[in-house]
């Protein structure tokens, strides 16, 4: 399908800006930030609304004195808002990717497969908020008691931050510059110039992809350059010094590349597997981590003019001094102008007043006359009707939106409060509706951490409500869609597509 763009930017760009500017709010981050510093982790996760699943003293006990120290270390390292920043997001909204468990970290021990220090994101159906768990992954099978349910309770190959603790250690923050790219690393020799395909990464032997590493506003978001380098440490970890890797590159194609090098003094490159192989071998070959596969988000919108250094988090924009540019120029708004109406054949002003929005150029007690007539029946004046209006909705309601979608419920009432005044009675309207909505969701998130519903709750009533899900109570029938199957289910099973990461186009 064709991709539009909106005044020559690409979606993905114009997502990445909107997440940078709510997801992750300044005051999060300077909470966690003063938290942190003074020693405590555990606060600096619940300032950027992170749940702690893990007891040391338990892990201690299972696993000894060694691990807990190391884990103990991490976690002091830790910088929740940092990891909440660099998380995996997807289009068009820019929320946390659902039902994902990242790996941290990697611990030895007795066992077969290594302890590791892991993140969750909640499924999409209890996400209200946007809160992430933090936990050790002890291998299949063997989940601490004290876990929720999780859809997807291994740690994922395509989606894997131990190999990048620059992006949530903050004692390895300032590598980012370098594994990014934002010196200029030297990019791969491009094929022969021909017409490139939109989307795709250019490969050696392989002239039907476009070239990625040209440095141009609205160019390719893949990596090449760093392919080799990411791919050696990739195959290192897993304890092999070359062979084939895979990247993803859509939802149904990769590419199958090969890590060589000439001899032990050259720096390592890679090429396509001359051999075609099974699927099943290639499904089963190690994944380069998409951290790795595509261009830094914050490196775009900086090259791109799309944000501005210091909007960033602290911790980005020390790495990627060097690579600033000139933001593009926005209007500032004029901070508290009031509101102008003409009433009367005169302009009357409406601003905040003993913390409520009022009609400032009208006496109390004829605003009192003209709220009675209102109340039975009458016409309202146009003061009373602006004011009335920006209840209902306002202006400031897609920011509000924003700010609710991303679980900056705090920033969403300052929003409010600084509009209409810490005094006002929401009316019926757009505006109520989303808190509302904002509540009630976030009691299933609330079901969903108690490990009282597992699955989405619409599921069961879908099912019970059909004659095909009247007779398959066993877990794990899928029942027919019908007008009781909520929309968010109705849109995901009527969808032939897997929802679009926030890192593609």
């Amino acid at each position: 399908m064709a991709h539009h763009f909106a005044n020559g930017i690409p979606p993905r760009l114009l997502m990445w800006q909107r997440v940078r500017e709510y997801a992750v709010p300044p005051s999060m981050i300077e909470t966690a930030t003063t938290r942190r510093a003074v020693g405590d982790w555990a606060g600096a996760c619940a300032a950027a609304r992170i749940d702690v699943d893990l007891d040391l003293r338990a892990v201690r006990n299972r696993h000894g004195t060694d691990l807990v120290t190391h884990l103990r270390a991490d976690l002091r390292r830790l910088a929740p808002d940092l990891l909440r920043w660099h998380m995996p997001r997807i289009a068009p909204d820019g929320r946390l990717r659902p039902g994902l468990t990242i790996a941290l970290a990697r611990y030895r021990s007795s066992g077969a497969t290594p302890l590791q220090l892991v993140v969750r994101t909640p499924p999409a159906w209890a996400d209200a908020g946007q809160r992430m768990s933090l936990a050790l992954w002890e291998g299949p099978g063997n989940g601490a008691p004290w876990h929720h349910p999780h859809p997807h309770p291994h740690p994922d190959r395509r989606f894997r931050l131990d190999l990048h603790r620059h992006l949530w250690d903050s004692g390895r923050s300032s590598e980012l510059a370098r594994r990014c790219g934002a010196g200029g690393a030297p990019s791969m020799t491009p094929p022969p110039d021909r017409s490139p395909a939109p989307g795709r990464p250019v490969l050696p032997d392989r002239p039907d992809l476009p070239q990625p590493d040209r440095p141009s506003v609205h160019g390719s978001p893949w990596a090449v350059a760093s392919w080799a380098a990411e791919a050696e440490l990739l195959l290192r970890a897993e304890g092999r010094p070359r062979g084939a890797f895979t990247v993803r590159l859509g939802v149904r194609s990769r590419a199958v590349l090969e890590l060589v090098a000439p001899d032990d003094s050259h720096a390592p490159t890679f090429r396509p597997l001359r051999e075609a192989l099974p699927p099943q071998e290639v499904a089963a070959l190690l994944v380069l981590p998409e951290a790795a596969a595509r261009v830094l988000p914050d490196l775009e919108l900086l090259r791109a003019g799309l944000v501005a250094s210091e909007r960033l988090h602290p911790l980005v924009a020390a790495a990627l001094a060097a690579s600033c540019s000139t933001p593009v120029a926005r209007p500032a708004p004029e901070p508290g102008d009031p509101h102008r109406v003409e009433c009367r054949g005169e302009v009357h002003r409406i601003a905040l007043r003993d913390g409520s929005l009022t009609a400032i150029d009208h006496d109390p007690a004829q605003l009192r006359r003209e709220e009675l007539l209102v109340a039975l029946g009458g016409p309202a004046l146009p003061c009373l009707r602006a004011i009335d209006a920006v209840h209902r909705n306002p202006e400031a309601l897609p920011a509000v939106r924003e700010r609710l979608g991303h679980g900056d419920v705090a920033g969403a009432l300052a929003v409010v409060e600084g509009l209409l005044g810490p005094g006002a009675v929401l009316r019926e309207g757009p505006l109520r509706d989303e808190l509302e909505s904002a509540a009630a969701r976030r009691i299933d998130h609330g079901l969903f951490r108690s490990g009282l519903v597992t699955v989405h709750p619409g599921v069961g009533a879908a099912g019970a409500g059909n004659a095909s899900g009247a007779g398959h109570p066993e877990a794990g029938h899928r029942p027919r869609i019908d007008r009781r199957t909520p929309p968010a289910m109705r849109r995901k099973r009527s969808s032939r597509a897997r929802p679009r990461t926030g890192l593609t186009r």
